[in-house]
């Protein structure tokens, strides 16, 4: 959320970002709603003060024996009274008006961040790896000969409907050996501390990351009024919801592993076949709280992790940086990190790591207590994966496919396989 204060001081730079987001100009609308609530304000403490002005006379009138004088008195402080409950009645109004109007502006870019419209516009910044150079045609992952008993997406369907999928034998233990290996490496190599959160989400914890009010429709809600998570970012960060954290306690670095559910709201006829695009999934999220000032290097810092395990596994990259068009709601920068699928002869994103800024710290009233004294101050926060499950094993399963339809599976996964390395070309983990 934006501070009005802020905009207060300077609104063009304000418009001035939302316009390189492809918004219009806000900041009139939003400073006269803003003047409105601050008048209102000043009205009912002009009519306190006159309260306690006649409150104090009507007792010198009562001494005096001033009965008109004392009669008048309390209809002022009656009527001021009334005055002051509804001065603040309807200031509360303009102050929930204008926080709802907030609520719904999206976060604004940093200057570095390239302007465009699209993810035609994202621009690529680095590269690791060669891409395989296969003496046969690749296929995509469901085509695999040693994968097909694995993955059984008919079931799937026959169970829960389209964008789920069932995972047995050699592809299910790849997979949970994926999660593992993330979780084991981001604690033990990269600091970050291992946390196990719910799925299940009050409204409030889904406002605080900018999941609501304005996406509430790609995500799931349950009957009794709880939201799946679509990923730990929103359960993560809000451990600072309502906190004032000592300055001594930053950067806080988390790691989950949970399930992720998602509407894909908009997503029709968009990836299909196979597992890239679900509606429930799993990820190992990285989320950092931060002073503000540290922000961009702890931006950097998380972007390096979830490389690492893609380099760990060999899977050749792309990193870019996301336009201003493309860009989350709350990011003030975003990194998307793309894998190479052979199947697919392209990138696909398996990572996105962005940096917040205050933004979602405001939503939720999340602080630090500076070590210097003075006032709290709102934290940063950051949020990326670390990586998607399934997608990075759509990656190892592709480039590991073998001509006769096996998949020799990364050698850094051996410890979490019990030893194994190879998907048989009838999927039995060899």
């Amino acid at each position: 959320m934006h501070d009005i204060r802020a905009i207060r001081e300077n609104p063009q730079a304000f418009d001035t970002a939302l316009q390189r987001r492809g918004l219009s100009p806000m900041s009139s609308a939003l400073l006269a709603l803003d003047e409105e609530r601050r008048a209102l304000i000043l009205a009912a403490e002009t009519a306190q003060a006159d309260q306690n002005r006649a409150s104090k006379e009507v007792g010198a009138a009562k001494a005096r024996g001033d009965e008109e004088e004392f009669q008048r008195l309390r209809a002022l402080v009656a009527e001021k009274k009334a005055e002051i409950a509804q001065r603040n009645t309807q200031a509360g109004e303009k102050d929930a008006e204008l926080r709802g109007v907030l609520a719904e502006i999206p976060n604004l870019p940093l200057a570095e961040v390239p302007d465009g419209k699209d993810e035609t516009d994202n621009v690529e910044i680095r590269r690791w790896g060669t891409p395989r150079a296969f003496d046969f045609t690749p296929v995509e992952h469901f085509e695999i000969a040693g994968v097909k008993p694995g993955l059984d997406l008919a079931m799937a369907a026959k169970l829960s409907g389209s964008r789920f999928m069932v995972l047995r034998g050699a592809v299910a233990r790849v997979h949970r050996a994926l999660a593992q290996f993330m979780l084991d490496t981001h604690t033990t190599e990269h600091g970050l501390s291992e946390t196990w959160t719910p799925v299940l989400v009050k409204d409030e914890a889904m406002y605080g990351t900018g999941n609501l009010p304005k996406f509430a429709e790609d995500s799931y809600q349950t009957t009794n009024g709880w939201w799946l998570i679509p990923t730990s970012e929103v359960t993560m960060t809000n451990f600072a919801a309502g906190e004032i954290l000592d300055e001594a306690e930053l950067p806080v670095r988390m790691t989950a592993h949970t399930h992720c559910f998602r509407s894909e709201a908009g997503s029709a006829g968009k990836d299909t076949t196979g597992i890239l695009r679900q509606h429930k999934f799993e990820k190992v999220e990285m989320v950092t709280l931060c002073r503000p000032d540290t922000a961009i290097a702890e931006h950097e810092r998380m972007t390096d992790c979830a490389e690492a395990i893609l380099q760990k596994l060999d899977l050749p990259y792309r990193t870019v940086v996301l336009c201003t068009g493309d860009m989350g709601f709350g990011s003030q920068k975003t990194y998307d990190i793309e894998v190479w699928v052979p199947g697919q002869k392209t990138y696909r994103e398996i990572s996105s790591c962005s940096t917040c800024g205050t933004f979602q710290a405001r939503r939720m009233n999340g602080r630090f207590r500076p070590e210097s004294g003075g006032k709290p101050e709102f934290v940063a926060t950051l949020n990326g994966s670390g990586l998607a499950v399934g997608r990075c094993l759509i990656a190892v399963l592709e480039n590991g496919q073998q001509a006769d339809g096996s998949v020799l599976l990364p050698a850094v996964l051996a410890p979490w396989l019990g030893g194994k390395t190879t998907i048989t070309p009838d999927g039995q983990l060899v």
